[in-house]
């Protein structure tokens, strides 16, 4: 993948125990994994989020990143200060599986 794609930078986000400062209970929320990730963030065509409804997919955007190991689907992805749910797990490029990563994203309630 050409980096030139990769013109947009997102941020990587694993849920996890964070403590209140009011309190000092620890409480579920988010912890950045990875922060200013180069990306190639894409809205799905209307012929695609067809195809994704028709399978029963909620996914509204397709996001490209260079390989990196353990994304995995209970993360999300800070795209533009929009949160986004990842839909699925991310699927390694088809030549050696380590070039890049594509990942079905889609707005949902996996706000923290």
């Amino acid at each position: 993948m050409r980096s030139g794609k990769l013109r947009h930078r997102i941020d990587i986000e694993s849920p996890s125990l964070v403590q209140d400062p009011a309190t000092g209970e620890m409480l579920p929320g988010w912890t950045r994994t990875w922060e200013n990730v180069p990306a190639s963030f894409e809205p799905l065509s209307a012929r695609d989020l067809i195809a994704a409804q028709a399978a029963q997919s909620a996914a509204t955007a397709r996001v490209v990143i260079r390989y990196r190991s353990g994304v995995v689907p209970t993360m999300r992805i800070i795209h533009r200060n929009e949160i986004y749910e990842l839909k699925g797990p991310a699927l390694p490029d088809p030549g050696s599986g380590l070039e890049y990563l594509t990942i079905m994203v889609g707005k949902g309630l996996n706000n923290g």
